[in-house]
């Protein structure tokens, strides 16, 4: 019986080539783009998992409150105390680690006899590092690969690279040509789906700060191991109060700062801390994602659905003899079940094929090394046969009961079998498919207006054709250098920064500020430039001048405190202090021990994402240490002018590769998550617009089938071709029209719910609804068009004689 069912149904498959092709297609496509958005959200939530003591890491953030500007700032980075006194005060606290970002501001060169790369992911750590967190050593152990001073560990790919196939354990790599780190052990690559990714892992012991215990200049990770039954709340209440005890004098300004202890498996998705060692996720995101994959599996079911019941018309004689020799209900509805298994079967296999060939453009898509490795197997092999059960009963179930439920003298008299409430029920699943077609074409349009309008915003920063080389250098270095570099055709002019101008991320208080009573302190952001920084990044300035090399000579060659600074403040900043930026030119203030006057007044510019209002900010010439040098270019001929700075970049530093990007890219780069998550957005529209239009397909066919005799008819009284055409096609559009309706509000609330994140964002215009309504209307007449072209073409005569 079985064995019958089975063949019955490939027999009508094979016999329906056309409907069985469109079926099979549209849940492929469903069924690809699920497994594709599902291995993509597996490997956001197993973040960090699969460490052994995942569940009792927890990471250090720092929080400080200003009562300035009344703005909490967190932050992933902390100075070196509290790992070393959290674990000496706090019982339940069995080990911990600092992490320090050893290539944060330029790469790590990297040197083994002949071979010399720059390494972007050199990290440092405390010896407990490889305790704590579970990286599989492959040569080497945890125990004790990071004892020794000048010690580090290499993933298998770095050991590649350096060593060949030779074992690279005792080998002396030479970083920066002044650490000399032997390797104590090689890991498997870090898996994606860690924080902590690197490719180098050396000691701790050779940072400056590594014997230090201080509360300032955060700078590292800090990372604490539980022992086992802590109770976190707990923990947290005992780490409150005692950093409530430290005087660090800011308790007569009001303002704050506190340590919260993050558990390490939701840092990735839930934490709000910025300048981790990687971007975080957003948990809004995946239940968009999710959101995304069930919808674009539910339409693929539906099209089915749509599909099978517009075919009814021909099978109702079938199903009418099959009564008629005695055929249960029961026995139909299993026969075309099995068809619905039939289908999804193959559908499922393509749909495999589908997302295995596309894992290696999706994964340069999202920027994560995606595929079905991803997937324990038993988990793999689970969701599949999951997949299949739910999709055959989700899509095969309402067709067989429709099906297996005519009655046998309507359908062997012809009468027509089509219920009211079927017809209701397709063109809901219709009027479904385009609403959430029309929503995604509204939501794409709206993130790629936003991203472009971040892309255009004027930020006060001039980022055009400024290129950004990572160096590591003090004034001495950068001024010959710098010499250099301007004398050659094509270079406009040359600066430097301790940050990122875009990202800027130092943390200080400015206080004693001339003529302002009491004990006002400000929480600002502040970044240590060469003298003509502003003027490389057309940094407006309102009041006052820029830096001279008078300024420049009062820090160089002077101890610190002994050194005269002056600064320049943005607009918020004055502000913030109480004056007008003509009142601030001249005043002495004080900035962590840098005392001196304001030279200059800045016109307000972003120095962070666009998620963030400016705040106040200060720019002040410290030649210590420098790790961007900014190049502004001008000419039509960067090929020869990038060359030109590579020659001379040689010439200076032979054995450093060179290495630059322009400074548009760090900015864009700022929009990582959004722009990944436009691109979902139009990749997923297209594909649910293609799913729809197969069910809007089925739907005509459907339809046209059942008006043979009306279209006869009217062409027999005269009607034309463009009149039947309309006339068919006048109720698809009615269906698309009401989709628009539905979709259109909704999208508004959620795109704008969306739009918030942004501090700098556009207003959602009323064209964006009628240019999505218009594409929606114009898919949905040239989906149908086939069809109605065809009922209308028709010969009336052959028809209407046999209907």
């Amino acid at each position: 019986m079985i064995k019958n069912y089975f063949k019955t149904a490939w027999r009508n498959l094979a016999h329906n080539k056309v409907t069985s092709f469109i079926s099979v297609a549209g849940l492929a496509v469903g069924i690809g783009c699920f497994l594709l958005l599902a291995t993509y959200l597996l490997n956001e939530l197993r973040y960090d998992r699969f460490n052994a003591n995942a569940d009792r890491i927890v990471r250090i953030v720092r929080n400080y409150h200003s009562t300035s500007d009344n703005i909490d700032k967190i932050s992933a980075t902390t100075p070196t105390a509290p790992v070393p006194v959290f674990k000496q005060e706090f019982f339940d606290v069995a080990d911990g680690v600092r992490i320090y970002n050893y290539s944060d501001y330029k790469p790590a060169a990297v040197k083994y006899q002949d071979k010399l790369f720059n390494e972007k992911k050199m990290l440092l750590a405390d010896e407990s590092f490889f305790k704590i967190f579970s990286f599989k050593f492959l040569e080497g152990n945890a125990a004790n690969s990071l004892t020794q001073p000048g010690s580090v560990v290499i993933t298998s790919s770095i050991a590649k690279k350096y060593f060949g196939d030779t074992d690279p354990m005792g080998k002396t790599l030479i970083v920066n040509k002044t650490n000399n780190m032997l390797v104590t052990g090689v890991i498997e690559d870090v898996p994606s789906y860690s924080q902590i990714k690197f490719d180098l892992m050396g000691t701790f012991a050779i940072s400056p700060r590594s014997k230090t215990q201080i509360w300032d200049s955060a700078n590292n990770f800090s990372y604490l191991l539980l022992k086992h039954g802590t109770d976190l709340k707990s923990l947290q209440k005992q780490v409150n109060a005692y950093i409530a005890n430290l005087d660090k004098g800011d308790e007569k300004s009001g303002n704050k700062t506190w340590y919260t202890l993050e558990p390490l498996i939701s840092v990735h998705l839930h934490s709000q801390a910025t300048f981790g060692l990687e971007p975080s996720g957003n948990i809004k995101y995946i239940y968009i994602l999710s959101l995304i994959a069930i919808i674009l599996l539910l339409l693929a079911c539906i099209n089915f659905l749509n599909l099978v019941t517009a075919k009814s018309i021909e099978r109702a004689h079938e199903i009418g003899v099959r009564k008629v020799m005695g055929a249960l209900k029961g026995q139909l509805f299993i026969q075309f079940i099995t068809e619905a298994a039939l289908v999804t079967f193959f559908s499922l296999i393509c749909g495999l094929l589908l997302a295995w060939v596309n894992f290696s453009w999706f994964s340069d898509f999202t920027g994560v090394k995606l595929n079905f490795a991803v997937w324990n197997t038993s988990w793999l092999t689970t969701a599949l046969l999951a997949l299949f059960v739910v999709v055959t009963f989700v899509a095969g179930t309402y067709p067989s009961l429709y099906l297996s439920a005519f009655k046998p003298v309507a359908t062997l008299k012809g009468k027509s079998t089509g219920s009211s409430g079927g017809a209701v029920l397709r063109k809901s699943l219709v009027v479904f498919q385009f609403a959430v077609s029309v929503f995604f074409i509204i939501g794409t349009v709206i993130a790629g207006e936003q991203l472009k309008y971040i892309q255009n915003l004027d930020t006060g920063i001039s980022r055009d054709q400024v290129m950004v080389v990572n160096i590591g250098m003090g004034y001495k270095e950068l001024q010959a250098f710098k010499d250099q570099l301007t004398q050659q055709p094509g270079v406009k002019s040359v600066s430097a920064s301790y940050d990122s101008p875009v990202n800027v991320r130092g943390g200080y208080v400015l206080k004693g500020a001339e003529g302002i009573p009491g004990k006002l302190q400000v929480a600002i952001t502040a970044i240590p430039v060469e003298r003509n920084f502003a003027n490389t990044l057309g940094i407006k300035l309102i009041a006052g001048h820029n830096f001279t090399q008078a300024d420049e000579q009062q820090i160089l060659d002077t101890a610190f405190q002994k050194r005269k600074y002056s600064f320049i403040l943005n607009e918020t900043a004055v502000k913030s202090l109480g004056w007008t930026p003509e009142q601030a030119i001249g005043k002495r203030i004080d900035m962590n021990n840098r005392v001196g006057e304001v030279r200059a007044v800045a016109k307000d510019f972003n120095f962070a994402s666009l998620h963030q209002a400016v705040t106040p900010i200060v720019l002040f010439p410290e030649y210590d240490y420098f790790g961007k040098l900014l190049i502004k270019t001008a000419g039509p001929d960067m090929a020869n002018t990038v060359a030109g700075i590579q020659k001379s970049w040689k010439s200076f530093y032979p054995n450093i590769p060179f290495e630059s990007h322009f400074l548009d890219q760090e900015y864009e780069d700022l929009y990582k998550t959004e722009q990944r998550t436009g691109g979902i957005l139009t990749v997923f529209t297209l594909v649910t617009i293609f799913i729809s239009c197969l069910g809007l397909f089925g739907l005509a066919v459907f339809s046209t089938r059942q008006r043979v005799r009306e279209v006869g008819i009217r062409k027999v009284l005269g009607a034309g071709v463009f009149n039947i055409v309309g006339l068919i096609s006048a109720d698809f559009l009615k269906l698309v029209l009401l989709s628009v309706l539905i979709a259109s509000p909704l999208a508004y609330y959620v795109m704008n719910k969306w739009l918030q994140d942004f501090v700098y964002r556009i207003h959602v215009q009323w064209w964006v609804f009628v240019l999505s309504a218009g594409l929606a209307i114009l898919i949905a007449f040239i989906t149908v068009s086939y069809q109605s072209v065809k009922a209308a073409m028709a010969n009336p005569v052959k028809s209407l004689k046999s209907e």
